[in-house]
């Protein structure tokens, strides 16, 4: 199966906290809140969105921040993707 999002919609799956000790041990983030960084794996086309003509700034592939309490989780293949509108991203990292 593929999610396509719709409208101004972006699909994300979140990446994963990892933590790292001085020794060099790597701690699993299961037990840390997950960050808000994530990486886009589809961008809706974008158009009109509530009358206001909305252009897709993100595209595949960019790792971006986005708003802590946004969007909508999604299960699929195994695989947890959050779904968001373009407005809930903050930042895309180059």
């Amino acid at each position: 199966m593929k999610l396509v999002p719709l409208g101004d919609r972006v699909v994300l799956k979140q990446l994963v906290a990892e933590e790292t000790t001085k020794s060099g041990i790597v701690l699993p983030g299961q037990n840390k809140e997950k960050p808000q960084q994530a990486e886009v794996i589809a961008v809706g086309p974008g158009g009109t969105v509530d009358g206001k003509e909305v252009k897709m700034e993100v595209k595949v592939g960019d790792q971006v921040i986005f708003s802590k309490y946004s969007g909508t989780e999604v299960k699929m293949d195994e695989e947890e993707y959050i779904i968001v509108k373009q407005n809930d991203i903050l930042a895309v990292i180059q």
